[in-house]
């Protein structure tokens, strides 16, 4: 069996395409910088609690925080979290705060917090946590994005999509 010319050609364009979609794919969805604005606005934000309660950032400025963008209705979210709050639980007493933006309706938020209890605190971001995450570094909005800020204030990571246990390992090192 002989490979022609023709096909070796058409080999060749294919590979080329599917390379090209791939770095399209990763220039339209990897993370961007962060600019010193956002960062100064992100620290001035407040936010509401699932019951009401309020979420002020100020209040941790100068402890790392790790802060995940999510929502209900976002299967790698709701795998995360459980995984979230054992970090939260393992971290605290070293200073490491993490918040939860929900992404999301509040009553749909309570709900799925009666059936699983995170042990750090959420706010309720609605559809402006999008918007907010963007500014943030995460140019199409997807969930879940995580980012994590130092005791200086700044992005330190960002992560569009599902933390592993290897990222979490990093950035408590370098964080």
């Amino acid at each position: 069996m002989s490979i022609t010319r023709r096909q070796l050609g058409l080999g060749a364009a294919a590979v080329a395409a599917g390379a090209a979609g791939v770095g399209v794919a990763w220039q339209r969805l990897r993370p961007t910088d962060v600019t010193t604005e956002a960062e100064r606005a992100f620290w001035l934000s407040r936010f509401d609690g699932p019951n009401g309660e309020s979420v002020e950032l100020a209040a941790w400025r100068g402890q790392p925080v790790l802060v995940n963008f999510w929502a209900t209705w976002c299967p790698p979210c709701v795998e995360e979290l459980p995984l979230l709050n054992a970090f939260y639980r393992a971290n605290a007493p070293q200073g490491w705060q993490v918040l939860g933006l929900a992404v999301d309706q509040p009553s749909a938020v309570r709900g799925f917090l009666r059936k699983l209890p995170l042990d750090f605190p959420v706010g309720m971001a609605g559809l402006a946590g999008t918007e907010l995450s963007r500014s943030l570094g995460n140019p199409s909005g997807g969930l879940p994005y995580t980012i994590v800020l130092g005791r200086e204030g700044t992005v330190l990571h960002r992560k569009i999509g599902q933390v592993s246990e290897a990222d979490l390992a990093l950035w408590v090192q370098l964080g």
